[in-house]
């Protein structure tokens, strides 16, 4: 019966969640960073990360009956599913902590035992062998009611979860977002908005609730706020030394990815832009000796994260800036409560991955220069094909013009068996002898 779920779930909210995290809590053991570590002190505000996404996908397991249930993808425009008060889960995001893990051959395997061949995105992969399986590190997902998809980041998506709409039997919504050759087009923004407005019925049915323009401007300014933040957490990386590195970065933008749109990643950011502030003033680093500042392009490498901080830091270098952190504050200032519709399409049409490489490379450009990077590392990414492509053009032309050191990392986000460790280090050592000379 739905008031029993409800009642569950705000059980668990209310009491079950409290009660489990402070119980590992209290088994946690703090460590401070060795003496003859590369890093600073860790973020103080990192307790308080693992709290929220542990809660998160805690709560997941018991939201359906309680909630409409939405799986999203991280291009879409999630904030008119808060209007309607879905949860909401991203398969990438899950798919990220699953690579974290080490735990993407084992899922991406069980999709391809169904047939969907190895050059298919990780993230996908992983995501329908958890379909076919049901397995999960984090205990379970929920069923969906509904699928949101927006194919500003790529094309795949569109086709994995037309999969998951054929095996699941539920509605998929398509938020199309016209290519971006030059400037966004008037035309283009007017097609996007009638499609934000048709879909508001089927959202109807599916939650049950009726649409409140209202808690849509409300959840737009949170959005807005929480975007900005994270624009300032990120900016806090061009004082040196940086206060955190971009390892953390993609570490933290799971609220940011995950939770838009609510007050809970709002008043994490506020947290964490304090606590980074209060860093720069003290002249507190991510690493202990700063000597040379670079930038990553591309999509983490999930299981390679905490190898590759330790790699870079023990000689001095800092990744102080990257295109995919990025991706989440350089569009934001678009949304606009007055015209919600229109602020939605400016905001999701433009995004990084929606705009011609000229584009790319003019905001790689800026970074380079406001963040004083010294280097640049590309990640070409088995996985993510529509981020990869032109990369080494862009590598070219940005070393003649900037004369910058760049080095090409061959990988894929979460499936290692496309990993070459010997191929990395030879690449690596190259690029360190450059910017050492």
């Amino acid at each position: 019966m739905p008031w029993a779920q409800q009642l569950r779930f705000n059980f668990m909210k209310d009491v079950g969640a409290p009660l489990i995290m402070g119980l590992a809590e209290k088994r946690k053991k703090r460590r401070s960073p060795a003496a003859d570590s590369p890093f600073g002190p860790r973020l103080k505000c990192a307790v308080r990360l693992k709290e929220i996404m542990t809660r998160h996908y805690f709560l997941a397991r018991y939201a359906k009956g309680a909630k409409p249930v939405a799986w999203v993808t991280s291009g879409a425009p999630v904030e008119l599913l808060r209007a309607f008060d879905f949860y909401t889960v991203y398969p990438e995001n899950h798919g990220a902590l699953c690579g974290a893990q080490r735990l993407g051959p084992e899922y991406c395997a069980m999709a391809e035992d169904h047939g969907y061949h190895q050059d298919l995105c990780s993230y996908a992969r992983i995501d329908l062998g958890h379909m076919f399986s049901g397995k999960t590190p984090v205990g379970r997902l929920p069923r969906p009611d509904l699928l949101f998809v927006s194919n500003n980041i790529c094309q795949t998506v569109l086709y994995w979860y037309r999969v998951l709409a054929h095996h699941l039997k539920i509605p998929l919504l398509l938020f199309d977002t016209p290519y971006n050759f030059g400037n966004i087009r008037d035309a283009d923004i007017h097609y996007m908005v009638d499609q934000l407005k048709e879909m508001i019925p089927v959202l109807e049915k599916v939650s049950g609730k009726p649409f409140h323009e209202e808690n849509f401007s409300r959840v737009i300014h949170l959005a807005k706020d929480a975007s900005l933040t994270w624009g300032r957490i990120l900016a806090t990386m061009q004082h040196q030394p940086a206060p955190m590195t971009i390892f953390d970065a993609f570490v933290h933008l799971a609220p940011i990815v995950s939770l838009r749109g609510l007050p809970v990643a709002l008043a994490y950011y506020k947290i964490l832009l304090s606590e980074l502030r209060e860093r720069v003033d003290q002249g507190v680093g991510a690493i202990r000796s700063e000597q040379k500042r670079l930038m990553w392009d591309n999509i983490a490498i999930w299981y390679k994260v905490r190898d590759f901080s330790n790699l870079f830091a023990q000689r001095g270098m800092n990744f102080v800036t990257a295109t995919y952190t990025n991706a989440w504050a350089e569009t934001s200032a678009h949304m606009n409560v007055a015209e919600p519709f229109v602020s939605m399409a400016r905001t999701y049409g433009q995004v990084i991955l929606n705009n011609n490489l000229n584009h790319r490379l003019k905001l790689m450009e800026r970074l380079i220069r406001e963040y004083r990077v010294d280097g640049l590392v590309i990640h070409s990414a088995r996985s993510c094909k529509p981020y990869s492509v032109g990369q080494y053009d862009l590598k070219r032309i940005l070393m003649d013009r900037l004369e910058i050191p760049s080095v090409v990392i061959e990988a894929d986000i979460t499936d290692f068996r496309a990993f070459s460790e010997e191929q990395t280090r030879t690449r690596l050592e190259a690029f360190f002898e450059t910017l050492e000379n």
